[in-house]
């Protein structure tokens, strides 16, 4: 039943609705908003149903049953036991970030960026009024990972927080416990806290596994502010719901003054029965689902092997993301785009809008049916053929 083909292009889907305006045409298949083109779980919407029959929609809670829904999810899946008073509700993580570098910084301090990274960590900071440090990451044996030495040549007086990406989107990467140890040991050092996504944390491919950040340990743990939600592992964006999770109590006394100011109220009825849903009877759905990922993997795997001259990519260790390493193209990132776009008529996002170090990358989102998989490597596959082919006719004529 997941991989059912569903056609959204005559909703308001943000991937569908922005394609002429993104791309230049709507003639494209969008593979760049990282949510899926797959149903969300049928039990959801069952609930949603039932709720719908008292017909009155006005304030409402959210219920302690829900946070208690995801803090025993977060105990049984990633060893990590939580408390309802450390839970605040967000409209989204992109939210809790900017929540958070209001919290625990000031105007002109620094926040540390690890690019390529989700291009929403850099505008967050900027548009705070706050500075960019960037500090890429770097690759060993064909890996991305944290690049310590530059980490720790460029933290100043002003260093005040760094922006965790875990598991991290566009590379892919689940972090080892040793990685985070390290991260942490540094920060710890230098009295610097630590937003860590976790959206993408239930993602993960067999045999990785997702550490929380903070419960690497309670030193850890009392500089961590840690952002949850349900909307990619059930497709439950469109929600907007999510959750803060704080442990340090004077570090929730910061981040209260700013959090009221804002008065997010309790976000909307449907939202909070979706919430407890999900993390309640989710995990069957989530087993489908990771099957049917790694399945996706493997045909795209499969499909670029006759062109790993050209376009490749490391199987990701979690999220629905493929960074395409597209760097033997030889194509500048605005070609690169162009050739996606009107050469294989797929809406991908560019590598280069996650930071200079994503420049030669494309990122694809594979969280679709296997029919529409099906049309988007055929027309890919069909695109590179001919480039293949216009190559060789050139390099002939040059003789």
């Amino acid at each position: 039943m997941i991989d059912n083909f569903i056609d959204r292009s005559q909703t308001n889907a943000e991937k569908y609705t922005l394609r002429e305006e993104l791309f230049g045409t709507s003639d494209v298949i969008p593979l760049w908003v990282a949510d899926m083109d797959l149903r969300t779980p049928e039990f959801i919407f069952e609930a949603i149903k039932k709720r719908c029959e008292h017909k009155i929609l006005g304030y409402e809670e959210i219920p302690n049953s829900a946070y208690e829904a995801q803090i025993e999810w977060v105990r049984s899946r990633h060893g990590f036991a939580m408390k309802k008073e450390w839970l605040y509700y967000s409209h989204s993580v992109v939210a809790s970030i900017n929540l958070a570098i209001k919290a625990f910084s000031n105007v002109g301090d620094e926040v540390i960026v690890q690019t390529p990274v989700y291009p929403p960590f850099f505008h967050s900071v900027t548009n705070n009024d706050r500075k960019v440090l960037k500090n890429p990451l770097k690759i060993v044996d064909g890996n991305f990972t944290f690049d310590f030495d530059d980490l720790r040549s460029k933290i100043t007086s002003k260093t005040k927080l760094l922006l965790l990406c875990s598991p991290h989107n566009p590379v892919g990467r689940v972090w080892k416990r040793e990685e985070l140890e390290e991260l942490a040991q540094i920060c710890l050092e230098n009295n610097i806290k630590v937003l860590a996504d976790e959206i993408h944390s239930d993602l993960i491919y067999k045999p990785n596994k997702h550490i929380p950040f903070a419960s690497l340990s309670k030193e850890v743990e009392n500089i961590t502010i840690t952002t949850y939600g349900v909307g990619k592992t059930f497709n439950l964006a469109g929600m907007a719901i999510s959750t803060i999770a704080i442990a340090n109590e004077k570090m929730r006394e910061d981040f209260e003054r700013v959090y009221e100011s804002i008065h997010f109220a309790q976000g909307n009825t449907f939202a909070h029965i979706a919430f407890e849903e999900a993390y309640s009877n989710g995990q069957p759905y989530l087993e489908e689902l990771m099957t049917h990922l790694g399945k996706k993997i493997e045909k795209l795997q499969k499909a670029l092997e006759p062109f790993k001259d050209q376009i490749s990519f490391n199987s990701p260790e979690g999220t629905y993301l493929a960074l395409l390493n597209c760097k033997k193209m030889n194509l500048k990132d605005k070609e690169l785009r162009s050739f996606f776009v009107k050469e294989a008529k797929l809406g991908l996002s560019a590598g280069i809008s996650f930071g200079r170090e994503g420049s030669g990358y494309m990122r694809l989102n594979f969280a679709v049916s296997s029919k529409l998989l099906d049309q988007v490597i055929e027309q890919l596959v069909k695109a590179l053929n001919e480039r293949n082919s216009v190559i060789r006719k050139d390099k002939l004529g040059s003789f």
